[in-house]
């Protein structure tokens, strides 16, 4: 008689596949409120930028600390530092008058890769772990990862629901905002940190080249399909959720990359939206 390999009963067996929901779940559920915030303010390309700049990050921390101990948390901890420093340089620059976002983008963006390659040809030995970071590994979490991810989102999570009214008005009209005497300045920085927080758990859910899908693709629906700023939250997180569960689902059933088809499931869900949206045009 073979195992039952369904979706549900390596869930009742397997630790790492709990492991795998939680982290999972709790991603997204941090990135899907985010995402409104990124979707609104239009900062999905600096979200991209910031993902992008975090193997540089990555790459330093597997050079300097890969075969000590506690490498997976000094990894974590360096990436962690490492995107927050490139957030705020891209939100320095990037707020000056000579030189456009998409341009301070592109710089860290390349300047951060190139820094990446340069530190794993330093080692001159092959590198699995790059790959993990790269394309993610949800099913390899760990239950500190957990801990990690729970922790960070926690954080994240707290801060945007400390500023809601003020990351509100932000995003929605920066001009008047800042007339009306809030801290523009401040919320964009804080904006740009909490997208560097949240970068840097989901790299092991979807890897660098997917996370911005995290960021982006569940607000988007939540754009599409209605102008309320609550009723966005609560979509954009029910679209988070239900891509996790559903990806896991079908990567487990249909033997495919967890991560990828997290992100699959989340395009299909946009598809869906874009289509409601027309036909109730």
């Amino acid at each position: 008689m073979e195992p039952d390999t369904s979706f549900w009963a390596s869930l009742e067996a397997f630790q790492f596949m709990r492991h795998a929901l939680l982290a999972g779940l709790l991603v997204g559920l941090t990135c899907s409120i985010l995402s409104v915030y990124v979707v609104l303010k239009r900062l999905a390309f600096i979200g991209q930028g910031i993902s992008h700049s975090a193997f540089g990050g990555v790459a330093l921390a597997l050079y300097l600390f890969e075969e000590t101990a506690s490498a997976s948390l000094k990894i974590d901890a360096t990436s962690l530092v490492f995107c927050t420093i490139v957030a705020i340089l891209i939100g320095i620059v990037s707020r000056g008058r000579r030189i456009s976002s998409d341009s301070a983008i592109g710089i860290f963006f390349a300047v951060s890769m190139a820094s990446g390659v340069i530190f794993i040809s330093l080692r001159r030995r092959y590198t699995g772990a790059v790959f993990s970071y790269l394309f993610g590994d949800i099913l390899g979490v760990s239950s500190g990862d957990v801990i990690l991810i729970a922790i960070v989102g926690a954080v994240v999570i707290g801060i945007v629901i400390a500023f809601y009214k003020e990351l509100f008005f932000f995003c929605f009209d920066e001009n008047l905002a800042g007339v009306s005497g809030l801290p523009v300045r401040f919320l964009h920085y804080l904006l740009l940190i909490l997208l560097a927080l949240t970068i840097v758990i989901s790299i092991k859910i979807v890897g660098i080249i997917l996370v911005s899908a995290f960021l982006v693709v569940p607000g988007s629906v939540a754009r599409l399909l209605t102008g309320n700023f609550r009723k966005m939250i609560l979509i954009s997180i029910t679209v988070g959720t239900l891509s996790v569960l559903s990806g896991l689902y079908l990567s487990n059933e249909l033997e495919m990359p967890s991560g990828a088809t997290i992100v699959l499931v989340q395009f299909v869900i946009f598809l869906a939206a874009m289509i409601a949206r027309k036909l109730r045009a």
